[in-house]
């Protein structure tokens, strides 16, 4: 029997938690975790990340 679908798009929206960006010098983007100051992966296409605060 089918179900009525969730409401809206059925996804969590908003920022990404315990997580920052900031541009190098190459212009690439990287993520780093707040919580323990680790980087994360590099982006390098040249756009930010969708979703995660900036670093200022």
């Amino acid at each position: 029997m089918a179900t009525n679908p969730p409401k809206g798009d059925g996804r969590r929206i908003g920022a990404v938690r315990d997580r920052s960006q900031f541009e190098r010098p190459n212009g690439n983007w990287q993520k780093r975790d707040t919580g323990t100051g680790k980087f994360m992966p590099v982006k390098d296409d040249g756009t930010p990340y969708k979703g995660v605060r900036k670093e200022r």
